[in-house]
């Protein structure tokens, strides 16, 4: 049966053709000969694709699509759409592995050809990749191939691949209930361990993120299964990629159910598991040996995977689960977390802030655990860690946003929350009989305290200071330095305000000609800079003091990142006057900004692109205003989910350096505006929560009113 002709959408237009959207809603109005809409809606229309590419050939507008955009399109208009992925995944990975002279000679096979040479390389896969035995492919499948085996030629690593063929199936997701564990987060996990460890298990892998941090820290041997089969693929894959010298296996299946490594032990287990499943096998599993603590009641699968990972441990071995809140706390698991208590078992809980992992708006938790040992010492005290004010206390760069309370959407501090929790935890496991507390942020409880009839495990029912630990006159001192900051925030955001200098372009907006950073690039007017995909896991970053980030850029901080989480060799490092663009769309905050003395000497963290301009033809902040503008980024952007910034795709007009130059105060100015905006509503929280906090716990007192002059009448007195 013949297929349907292939249809895109205005945005892949744009992409294929390498112009903004803008520019094609221009060719729809301004040329008759454009091909009409074949099918959608009125507002979301579609185009026949070779129509369009028909009518963009005979412009001279050769498809520029970046491959991983290509790939991404060829998905889309493939007759087995999303259901290709798992196929692909051991593609990927047999693709990424060959040498570029063998991607050359597959690109040189004829169609049969490497149909049957990508059926070959999968099967050579069966007993590293689940469900590798059973991919076949076919003639029509060929476009797609092509498409992959392209798009891994221009990134070797397969990331790129692998990023595509997640958006469909794999990425954060209600209704899949697969959520990635943020980076940060999954090395944090990792290092929660304390000591060397070799053996590493995650019952509820994903996308291996935890086994792939695991893996950083030195463990050898990964053992992973998911019970979501293009999960345990994709991880599998993954892992194989970035970790080439551990011994890996992943095996699909439910672990609770049907375990796959019965009887296997490791040094630890990491694992972020489902959240709120009743279905986990409450009533199949009563009497399962795993239930050492007691038997998890039907609504707290999380305790159940507790003990899951409890049982996996050799003795003295650790595991560190990421939970959701009221697992410490709910009635019905208090059975069982008092047993976790009594035993010794639970060793740490460290709260999370708001926005840590998925879902974002609840302050997740870590539980630490530690498997009891036959003769091994007795624990008297379980260790409490609050992490949401070290996420918001950052250092400032000038001109950027205060140290406070983090707003909704303000990124984290992982840096700062990292070394807390850190600090702390590894402090309390060396010796917790000589940890000595610190108030506000960590606290070590002893068991006999958290035996009562709740036992509630939150950290801030055991951490957080009241107000009312704080001298009165500390805290007025305190809360008015707030307020004189706040004063003066204010006044400086009305003068950045005051900036008004310019007017109506005319009738009409303005059109320039445009070039791409990488038209730029090879005619020398830049130089584009990236740190290398390898560059994580070393143990030294030269002379740089920090690293700059994604977030550093959205929040407007100085540097923040570890220069020891990079090799030096492998990183830029920056100069003054360097246009630093991030390289993940989406969120608030500035996209980009130039490089100032407070970032040079920095290394360029691996989610920041660096374009360096050359200061005879490229004004910085001209060139950081248009780079980082919202239309730009986003026809620059692939991805569904998580949009990926193609540096050599975003585009600049092409301006005289005098014109550039007027464009660039205009940009500076705005960046201004927007650091003192985000300092101003950071120091108004600030003050807001010291004044409501030193009122209500005592520690604060309003002014007694003043007397009413002599002879004023109500209104004047009141």
């Amino acid at each position: 049966m013949p297929q349907p002709p292939a249809q895109v959408t205005a945005a892949e237009i744009s992409r294929i053709a390498g112009v903004t959207r803008a520019t094609v809603s221009n060719w729809r109005r301004r040329h008759d000969d454009f091909p009409a809409p074949s099918g959608g809606t009125d507002s979301s229309p579609l185009y026949d694709l070779a129509d369009v590419q028909k009518w963009l050939g005979a412009r001279g507008h050769a498809s520029t699509a970046v491959p991983a955009e290509e790939l991404r399109t060829t998905l889309r208009l493939h007759p087995g759409g999303g259901g290709m992925t798992g196929a692909l995944l051991p593609l990927v990975l047999a693709t990424a592995r060959s040498t570029t002279e063998e991607r050359t000679a597959l690109a040189g096979l004829s169609d049969a050809g490497l149909v049957a040479r990508a059926d070959s390389a999968v099967a050579d896969l069966a007993d590293l990749v689940p469900g590798a035995e059973a991919v076949h492919f076919a003639a029509p499948d060929v476009d797609v191939l092509r498409a992959l085996l392209r798009c891994v030629q221009d990134d070797a690593s397969g990331e790129a691949a692998l990023a595509v063929l997640a958006e469909r199936e794999l990425e954060d997701s209600a209704a899949s209930g697969t959520y990635r564990t943020p980076a940060p987060l999954a090395d944090l996990v990792a290092r929660l361990v304390p000591g060397p460890y070799a053996r590493v298990m995650d019952p509820a892998c994903g996308s291996g993120s935890l086994l792939a941090a695991a893996a950083r820290q030195g463990a050898a041997e990964l053992y992973g299964q998911d019970s979501v089969p293009v999960q345990a693929q994709r991880s599998a894959v993954s892992l194989l990629l970035a970790a080439p010298d551990a011994g890996i296996t992943v095996r699909t299946g439910d672990s609770l159910r049907s375990d796959a490594f019965g009887g296997v032990t490791v040094d630890a287990v990491l694992c972020n598991p489902p959240y709120g499943d009743r279905d986990w096998g409450h009533d199949e599993l009563a009497y399962d040996a795993r239930w050492a603590y007691g038997v998890p009641p039907r609504a707290e699968s999380e305790l159940a995977w507790v003990q899951h990972a409890l049982a996996h441990l050799v003795p003295g071995g650790h595991a560190v689960l990421l939970l959701p809140p009221a697992t410490a706390s709910r009635a019905s698991g208090r059975r069982v977390r008092m047993e976790l208590v009594r035993s010794g078992a639970l060793r740490a809980v460290v709260a999370l802030p708001p926005g840590a992992a998925a879902p974002f708006h609840v302050g997740l938790q870590v539980w630490v655990l530690r498997r009891p040992e036959p003769a091994g010492p007795a624990h008297a005290s379980v260790l409490f860690v609050d992490t949401s004010e070290a996420a918001v206390e950052a250092g400032t760069r000038p001109g950027g946003t205060a140290s406070g309370t983090r707003g909704a959407r303000t990124p984290l501090n992982w840096t700062t929350l990292t070394e807390t929790a850190l600090t702390q935890w590894l402090a309390f496991a060396k010796d917790p009989d000589a940890y000595a507390d610190e108030p506000g942020t960590a606290r070590a409880v002893p068991v006999v305290d958290l035996l009562d009839d709740v036992v509630d495990l939150s950290p801030a029912r055991h951490v957080r200071a009241s107000r009312t630990d704080i001298a009165p006159a500390e805290l007025a001192t305190e809360a008015d330095d707030v307020r004189r900051r706040l004063v003066a925030g204010a006044k400086s955001l009305g003068k950045a305000a005051g900036y008004a200098d310019w007017g109506p372009a005319g009738p009409a907006p303005r059109e320039w000609r445009t070039a791409t950073a990488s038209d730029l690039a090879r005619g020398g007017a830049l130089t584009l800079l990236r740190t290398a995909p390898d560059a994580r896991g070393s143990a030294d970053g030269g002379s740089a003091t920090a690293v700059l980030t994604g977030m550093d850029i959205a929040r407007g901080t100085a540097p923040s990142g570890d220069p020891g989480s990079l090799r030096a060799d492998a990183a830029p490092v920056i100069a003054a006057g360097d246009v630093l663009v991030r390289a993940v769309a989406g969120g608030s905050g500035a996209m980009a900004r130039v490089a100032d003395d407070a970032d040079a000497g920095a290394l360029l963290g691996p989610q920041v692109h660096l374009f360096r301009p050359d200061p005879a033809r490229l004004d910085p902040w001209f060139l950081a205003g248009f780079l980082g503008a919202e239309e730009n980024v986003a026809a620059a952007s692939t991805g569904s989910t998580v949009l990926h910034v193609s540096p050599g795709r975003l585009r600049v007009p092409l301006l005289p350096l005098e014109e550039q130059r007027r464009y660039g105060e205009a940009f500076r100015r705005v960046h201004a505006l927007r650091a003192e905006a985000a300092r101003a509503t950071e120091l108004a929280e600030e003050t807001a929560r010291l004044l409501v906090g030193g009122l209500t716990g005592g520690g604060l007192v309003p002014s007694a009113p003043a007397e009413p002059k002599a002879g004023a009448g109500p209104a004047e007195s009141a």
